[in-house]
Order: structure tokens, then C-alpha cells, then sequence
């Protein structure tokens, strides 16, 4: 893995709420900071997942969804693309 530095700046009270549970954890800051962005960069995706657009199609009135989903998530997806 290649990590490269990133300077970042943060309130007092950020500063000490990391220090005390990176020592409580017995990790690094740098380790809290990082599994702080993996857990933002997992939840991110989701919004932008066409599957995830198709929970609203039940309310779309289709009735071959069940049957037609693929067609529906590439569709989105190339609207999206635009």
C-alpha cells in the first residue's frame, strides 16, 4: 500500500476526542483518520447506485420490473452518465 501524507487541520476538541481513542484502541491517529474515510468512501457509493435508484420504481406503476430490472438499472445509469 502506498500511503501518501495529507496535512488536515482539526478543532481542539477533534484533536483530543482522536488522541484518547486512538490510545484507547492502541492505534495510530493516522489509522482513526483512515478508517474514518474508508467508512465515509463505503456509505458515498450507495447514493449513486442505480440498483439502489430501483427501490423507488415500485411506486413507478411498471409491472414487469421483476422481469425487465436490468433494462431499467442500465437505463438509469446512462441518464446518469449524461
Amino acid at each position: 500500500m502506498h500511503e501518501r501524507p495529507l496535512q488536515i487541520y482539526l478543532r481542539p476538541d477533534q484533536d483530543r476526542a482522536l488522541r484518547r481513542m486512538a490510545e484507547k484502541e492502541k492505534i495510530s491517529i493516522a489509522e482513526l483518520i483512515r478508517r474514518g474515510v474508508d467508512r465515509v468512501l463505503m456509505d458515498a457509493p450507495l447514493k449513486d447506485d442505480p440498483a439502489m435508484r430501483m427501490i423507488a420504481l415500485g411506486k413507478s406503476g411498471k409491472s414487469d420490473l421483476a422481469r425487465a430490472h436490468d433494462k431499467y438499472i442500465a437505463r438509469a445509469h446512462r441518464r446518469k452518465r449524461r
